[in-house]
C-alpha cells in the first residue's frame, strides 16, 4: 500500500502555492505508507532555475562548493549547486543531459534522483511529515508536483528505491501496486542497453515508458502499451514538462481519485489528499476507469 498525489495547476496565480498545497496533499497520505517518500516540482526558480538543466543527485559526500567546481571545471560553464536535505540539485546552463552526463562521470557511484529543464526530484527515507519540513516544501512554487508516500514491499528501503523514478528527461513516474512480471521485462530492457539503479518494479516501470517516449510516442500511447505488457495491479501518475497522465489496470484495485475545476486538476490515492484544495467543493470529482488514460496538458 502506497499513497500518490498529483497537482497540475492552471491558474497562475496558485503556483505561489504550488508547495503549500502539495505538502498538505502528500501528508494526508501518510498512513498509506511512511516508509519513506519524494517529490517531483516544476517551475520553482530555486531549485531548477529557468532555463538552465537541472540534476537531481544523492549519495555524494562532497560539499556543494566541491560539487560545482567539479562540475563547472567538466562543462565549461558556470555551475550552480543547491543543497535541499540530502539532495544536491546542479544547475548549469547547458542541455540536463549535457549536466546529466557531467555528473555521472565525475560521481559514477551518485543516484540520479532526475534531470531535466525545471523539475527537481526530492526523496528520501523517513516520514513523510518530517522529510517535507526537512525539504521546506511548503516554499515551492511551480505549475505542477507529484508525490509518493512508500510502504516498502518488494525492495529496500533505501533512496534508491523511493518514488519517484524520474529517469527520462523531465519524466516521473509515481505507482501504487505492484507489477508481476517486472522480472521479465527488466531483462528485456537490460538486454537492450537500459541501467537500473534499484530493484523495485516500479522503476521497471518508469524505464519501459521513458524507453516508449524516447522512441518517439506520446505519453497516452505509452501507458497504453505498459497496460499491455505489464501483469499486475497499479495505479500509476507519469508526468512530463507541462502534463500528466493516470492510469489504472484492468481490474482497478488500486484506489484512485481525480478532481478537476477551472483552476487545476489533482489526484490522489484518496480524497483525503484532494480535501484541503481551493475551490475542491466545485470540482468535478471521479474515479478513473480501468485501463483508461487521463491526460492533461499545461
Amino acid at each position: 500500500m502506497c499513497g500518490i498525489v498529483g497537482l497540475h495547476l492552471r491558474n497562475p496565480l496558485l503556483y505561489p502555492r504550488l508547495g503549500e498545497l502539495l505538502t498538505g496533499m502528500l501528508c494526508e497520505m501518510s498512513g498509506r505508507g511512511s516508509d519513506s517518500a519524494g517529490v517531483a516540482v516544476y517551475g520553482d526558480p530555486r531549485w531548477s532555475p529557468s532555463g538552465q538543466g537541472t540534476v537531481s543527485v544523492l549519495d555524494i559526500a562532497d560539499s556543494p562548493e566541491e560539487v560545482a567546481a567539479a562540475i563547472r571545471a567538466a562543462l565549461g560553464t558556470e555551475v550552480s549547486v543547491h543543497r535541499v536535505d540530502e539532495t544536491y540539485l546542479i544547475s548549469a546552463d547547458a542541455g540536463s543531459e549535457t549536466v546529466h552526463a557531467a555528473v555521472t562521470a565525475h560521481y559514477p557511484n551518485a543516484l540520479i534522483a532526475g534531470f531535466g529543464r525545471d523539475l527537481a526530484v526530492l526523496k528520501g527515507v523517513g516520514h513523510p511529515e518530517a522529510l517535507t519540513e526537512a525539504w521546506g516544501l511548503a516554499q515551492a512554487q511551480g505549475w505542477q508536483g507529484v508525490g509518493h508516500t512508500r510502504m516498502a514491499t518488494e525492495s529496500a528501503v533505501i533512496p534508491a528505491g523511493a518514488h519517484p523514478y524520474a529517469v527520462g528527461p523531465e519524466q516521473c513516474l509515481v505507482h501504487n501496486g505492484s507489477f508481476a512480471n517486472h522480472a521479465t521485462i527488466r531483462r528485456t530492457l537490460a538486454a537492450s542497453g537500459v541501467h537500473f539503479d534499484s530493484e523495485n518494479d516500479t522503476e521497471v516501470g518508469a524505464r519501459f515508458v521513458a524507453d516508449q517516449l524516447a522512441h518517439g510516442r506520446d505519453v497516452e500511447t505509452a501507458l497504453k502499451e505498459l497496460c499491455a505488457t505489464f501483469d499486475g495491479f497499479y495505479t500509476l501518475l507519469v508526468s512530463n514538462h507541462d502534463s500528466f497522465a493516470v492510469v489504472r489496470d484492468a481490474i482497478a484495485c488500486k484506489p484512485a481519485v481525480i478532481a478537476e475545476t477551472a483552476d487545476w486538476v489533482a489526484m490522489g490515492s484518496e480524497y483525503r489528499a484532494l480535501a484541503g484544495l481551493p475551490g475542491v467543493e466545485k470540482a468535478v470529482i471521479w474515479e478513473p476507469e480501468p485501463e483508461v488514460v487521463y491526460a492533461w496538458t499545461r
